[in-house]
């Protein structure tokens, strides 16, 4: 017996070395299981099981950003970044859960809905965004110094009753409508927040139907995701990580030293330090095999996310951006969702777009670019530009792929295609009345009127044309394609590009003659008369292939009749028909105008296509004649050039 005391120490050092060496390994088994289903938990009416988990189960039952408070035994609540939210319903079969602002839940008539939910990304799962269904739009709350007399700005507090007290309050809260023109913001309502609302628009709408909409509630939609882990573990995280696995190893040699066989003699125990010992090699030789395996597992995992994308210009990209909406997706994803690229919706040089399906059941269209120009440049400028906007008449960037050479963006699913189906194709050009393309100018007027003033940033589209302005089911026009876009500072009324871009017939004529004017958002205005002349005409403005020469050039042709006082032809159609096809006419020929300083603003032609037609002024005829340095300095001649010539002459270059 002394000699096996004296063995003692031995098997101490022995086990706390195989404990040194499988520490490794067993923390990264204990990975695997971080995520457990641990059955289900009623909080009221909702039941909450993986991946969901209540703050009072074990860490392990659910993902840290889903985690939920149950208030009072029967109160869900969703605490999100930028507010708090009370759970509804959660339908585990499609991925949705059903939503409504904390405060709704409150008999307070002083509490007021400002709460915002954002996209963010965990180990293996993303918690996107909200479901896109008809009628959902948004709306501000904004926080006012003084009371707003305009029916615009609709009162945010539920109380029926004002206080009698003689002390006016500091702060007024009202409800605003998304769509509400940048110029119809007062400086002393600053917004507090942007709330979803199942309705397309607030305007119209008493408190009460605003409340009652809110207490319906939103879906909200979850997504598996095998891209990169963006959580990162707390020191308590690594704590629990390392208890997990000692204490599943801890509780193996306790019970073989503990519940062993007795040391009866010198000979029982040199076979029991024998079989220990090979018992523990054999372990440290096994967990430190599977330690060596996860070593070098992680090791190609951090060199493929190295190496996921060829395009260094586009990795350094998305790492400096902190605060995209879109998702990004895998290859293997992309593909899953087009059912390896099945069902093809067009194609261009750009590269073709698919129709997908989210998990979710949303539809939705996947842009596999081609061929990336500039160095991934216009797959930057179009997550850049319109990764973190939504407005109801721009296309919702939903994700986006880089994998190496592949390159896809994903987008919501429009049903009615784009514009150019409608007014192009013959057995299709009728399809819309006239009320219904004037109520498409002006979203398009909307949405480019927004990308110009209501960011941070002025985003310029320089590709505005009847092919990039989808249509959803009510046939809701979306500005899309922002692969020519450029960012720059509301600051800067003239901007710079080192080359002309465009497409041909609807570029600005100062992208291609340096001396008419600098360039500035009025290039936009210019391509929006050119999309307006062509909705009027329901046929490209250049059409070598007219009935008569004189229409060769739809412009100058429609403006010499109403030049001589002669009608459109529009065939039979109402006068208040004939009265917004003429103001479509008119504000388009203003938007043409040869000189920018010429053309007003996105923000003016909203006024002007919302205003009497009788008001409006037949601007100048545009094109007559270039001014006379600029016509030297390009062709070496001192000839006006007619419209026709300089429209087909920026094309060539264009092409060139």
């Amino acid at each position: 017996m002394p000699k096996s005391k004296a063995k003692l120490p031995l098997f101490g050092f022995m086990v706390a070395f195989a404990l040194f060496l499988i520490l490794f390994p067993a923390a990264c088994l204990a990975t695997r299981h971080r995520h457990e289903d641990c059955g289900f938990a009623f909080c009221g009416n909702v039941n909450i099981s993986y991946p969901f988990r209540l703050k009072t189960q074990p860490r392990h039952c659910g993902y840290h950003k889903l985690e939920l408070e149950c208030e009072n035994n029967n109160r869900t609540t969703l605490v999100a970044k930028n507010g708090k939210f009370s759970v509804q319903e959660i339908f585990y079969e499609n991925y949705t859960m059903r939503v409504i602002d904390a405060s709704l839940d409150r008999d307070d008539c002083n509490s007021f809905p400002l709460s915002s939910l954002v996209s963010y990304v965990g180990c293996d799962f993303l918690f996107y965004d909200f479901v896109s269904s008809p009628g959902i739009s948004f709306m501000y709350v904004v926080n006012c110094t003084k009371p707003m007399k305009s029916s615009i700005y609709v009162e945010a507090s539920r109380c029926t009753n004002k206080s009698n007290s003689s002390s006016s309050p500091s702060s007024y809260f009202y409800f605003l409508d998304i769509n509400t023109p940048p110029s119809d913001f007062d400086q002393s309502c600053p917004v507090e927040a942007q709330i979803p609302i199942t309705v397309n628009s607030i305007s119209g709408m008493s408190t009460l139907e605003i409340y009652k909409n809110l207490s319906k509630g939103i879906l909200l939609s979850w997504e598996y995701y095998n891209g990169t882990c963006s959580y990162k573990a707390s020191l308590q995280d690594v704590l629990d990580l390392v208890r997990y696995g000692l204490t599943i190893y801890l509780q193996s040699f306790l019970n073989f030293f503990l519940h062993g066989p007795k040391i009866t003699s010198d000979l029982t125990y040199k076979r029991t330090y024998i079989l220990c010992l090979g018992a523990t090699g054999g372990v440290i030789l096994l967990r430190t095999l599977i330690g060596v395996l996860c070593l070098l597992a992680l090791v190609m995992y951090k060199w493929r996310k190295r190496h996921l994308s060829a395009d260094d210009a586009i990795e350094e990209f998305l790492k400096g951006q902190t605060n995209l909406a879109p998702i990004r997706y895998s290859f293997k994803e992309i593909k899953k969702m087009t059912k390896n690229f099945k069902d093809k919706l067009g194609e261009g040089g750009y590269g073709s777009v698919f129709k997908g399906k989210l998990r979710s059941g949303h539809h939705v269209a996947i842009k596999l670019l081609g061929k990336s120009k500039g160095n991934g440049q216009d797959f930057i400028n179009e997550v850049a530009s319109i990764g973190r906007i939504h407005h109801v008449n721009v296309a919702k960037l939903i994700g986006f792929c880089v994998e190496g050479s592949k390159q896809a963006l994903v987008y919501d699913f429009m049903v009615n295609g784009s514009l150019d189906k409608i007014i192009f194709s013959e057995e299709n050009k009728n399809t819309l009345g006239w009320k219904k393309m004037f109520d498409i100018a002006l979203g398009v007027a909307r949405g480019i009127d927004y990308l110009h003033q209501g960011c941070d940033m002025q985003i310029l589209h320089f590709d505005i044309k009847p092919h990039n302005i989808l249509l959803d089911e009510n046939f809701n026009p979306k500005v899309s394609d922002f692969g020519l876009a450029k960012l720059y500072s509301v600051e800067d009324s003239i901007v710079s590009l080192t080359a002309a871009r465009g497409t041909i017939g609807y570029i600005a004529p100062e992208l291609v003659y340096k001396n008419i004017g600098g360039i500035s958002y009025k290039a936009d205005v210019y391509s929006f008369g050119m999309l307006l002349m062509e909705m009027i005409g329901r046929r490209r403005n250049l059409n070598a292939f007219a009935d008569h020469s004189s229409q060769i050039y739809f412009p100058s042709w429609i403006y010499d009749r109403l030049d001589r006082g002669e009608d459109i032809e529009l065939g039979d159609i109402s006068d208040g028909e004939k009265i917004m096809v003429r103001k479509m006419v008119v504000v388009a020929f203003w938007c043409i105008q040869l000189m920018p300083a010429d053309r007003p603003s996105m923000s003016k032609v909203l006024k002007m296509l919302e205003t009497d037609v009788e008001l409006l002024e037949m601007p100048p005829k545009p094109f007559y004649q270039l001014p006379l340095e600029t016509s030297s300095e390009i062709h070496g001649c001192e000839n006006p050039i007619d419209e026709p010539t300089l429209s087909m002459h920026a094309d060539y270059i264009e092409e060139a």
